[in-house]
């Protein structure tokens, strides 16, 4: 007896009243996310999580967890708890939480909790009172998030050609005093 049938006289009349298979229809070509909806493109890592490796987005990033490697993304918003070990990538990128390594980015903002311990390459930076940063900031005018020029440059010399007396690059450090 067949569940989708009330005639069950026959064989024939069951499979008769049985509906018939509809092909599902496809389209011929995936299309793409409207642009409009790629702005809305957003993930998080979690206070619970970390990450080992490299990481890697187009859209933007709120990271509440621990990163030990490279973080790339469009704009970044490193919240407070928040810890990064490596270099940091990005068009936008705001920092309340802790980074240790290079920062490459555009419009950076260091919020009162910020901890930053590695030189900022950046073409717009402020730094909110309280904010800690040690090491060396310097803005770039061109394009692109990571310049070539730094690479080529050797690592005795400063940003102003200076050397310090060890022979190492001056460093700048920044941590306003307390309220």
């Amino acid at each position: 007896m067949s569940m989708f049938s009330k005639n069950t006289s026959s064989n024939a009349d069951q499979e008769s009243s049985l509906p018939r298979p509809q092909p599902v229809p496809r389209p011929a070509v995936a299309q793409p996310a409207p642009a409009a909806g790629q702005q809305d493109m957003s993930s998080s890592l979690s206070a619970g999580m970390t990450v080992i490796g490299k990481l890697v987005g187009e859209g933007a990033v709120k990271i509440y967890g621990r990163i030990e490697g490279e973080l790339q993304a469009s704009s970044i918003v490193i919240c407070e708890g928040a810890q990064i070990d490596g270099d940091v990538v990005a068009k936008e990128l705001t920092i309340a939480g802790r980074v240790k390594g290079t920062i490459h980015a555009g419009k950076v903002k260091l919020q009162s909790s910020a901890v930053v311990e590695g030189d900022i390459f950046h073409r717009s930076l402020s730094i909110e009172e309280n904010a800690r940063f040690e090491g060396m900031s310097r803005r770039e005018d061109g394009h692109s998030e990571k310049p070539a020029a730094v690479a080529d440059r050797p690592a005795n010399v400063a940003a102003n050609g200076s050397k310090t007396q060890n022979g190492g690059s001056t460093h700048a450090s920044y941590a306003p005093p307390a309220a």
